[in-house]
């Protein structure tokens, strides 16, 4: 039986990180199925007990969205469209009682490539808050997934909320993902775009995908190429070469590399068009 620990409040977390090692808990939707014995390694840390750790809020530079901050939390959050794609995401994590359960936090420690929050994530230009008993530090979300189930926090640390910029809230946004059946499975590809507009063109374009490579990635090649355009021009304009270069997708029962290649653009393609359709 290992040691559970549910700290009522951040500094006691974080004093007991710097005593010893644990793993950290926040929802256990991927922890406890992922552990193939009996009971988990070391002390269990579970931080769902700390209350200043979820929720949203909205601050002079833009959103801070808390650790333990659930997906029905989110898809039920007042936000501006530009976070349309990420409450789009949410509502695919699972079945409604995982949405209840897990949280935004667990979802980016987790680190699969097949990670449903993390595309429309990048497309927000989020920022990863990190905690521990001598400071916090900020990484970009693109820094902090450092591989499949591998990231840059320390042991001491405690992913502690993610920020949004304000700029980021503005714009459509449009989150689509690809698999086998309609609900609970396991992406084969996955996409997210998020376009500000004006006087018809594209002023800002930031495009993510997930699912075809180690980590979920922005495709800037492809965003510097729509900047500027026509809307209506845009979804035609998406290269499948530039898109297929930024993504290293694996082959497996799911779909080979050459698919999920044409999957994410076509994917990506249709996100295009379905946001630039959407009113602001």
């Amino acid at each position: 039986m290992s040691l559970y620990l549910r700290p009522g409040n951040l500094q006691e977390a974080l004093d007991g990180l710097a005593r010893a090692p644990a793993v950290v808990a926040a929802g256990c939707t991927d922890l406890f199925p992922a552990t193939e014995r009996p009971a988990l390694d070391g002390p269990v840390l579970d931080i769902t007990g700390i209350k200043d750790l979820r929720g949203i809020t909205e601050t002079g530079d833009g959103w801070r969205i808390g650790a333990t901050t659930t997906w029905t939390d989110i898809t039920r959050a007042a936000l501006p469209p530009g976070f349309d794609m990420l409450k789009q995401a949410a509502r695919e994590v699972g079945s409604a009682q995982i949405q209840n359960a897990g949280t935004i936090a667990g979802n980016l420690c987790n680190a699969s490539p097949a990670a449903d929050g993390v595309p429309p994530l990048l497309a927000l230009d989020a920022t990863v808050e990190l905690a521990s008993a001598t400071g916090t530090r900020t990484l970009p979300l693109s820094a902090f997934i450092t591989g499949p189930r591998t990231t840059a926090r320390r042991p001491d640390e405690i992913l502690t909320a993610l920020h949004i910029p304000r700029d980021a809230g503005q714009g459509a946004s449009r989150f689509l993902k690809l698999g086998a059946r309609r609900y609970l499975v396991i992406s084969i590809a996955m996409v997210a775009a998020r376009i500000t507009a004006a006087q018809g063109r594209a002023a800002h374009v930031a495009l993510a995908i997930g699912a075809c490579g180690p980590v979920a990635t922005r495709l800037p090649e492809v965003e510097r190429a729509l900047t500027g355009l026509p809307l209506s021009d845009l979804p035609g304009a998406i290269d499948a070469g530039q898109v297929g270069a930024a993504l290293s997708p694996i082959d497996d029962l799911r779909g080979d590399a050459a698919y999920r290649r044409h999957a994410a653009t076509a994917l990506l393609r249709r996100a295009v068009a379905e946001t630039v359709e959407a009113p602001e």
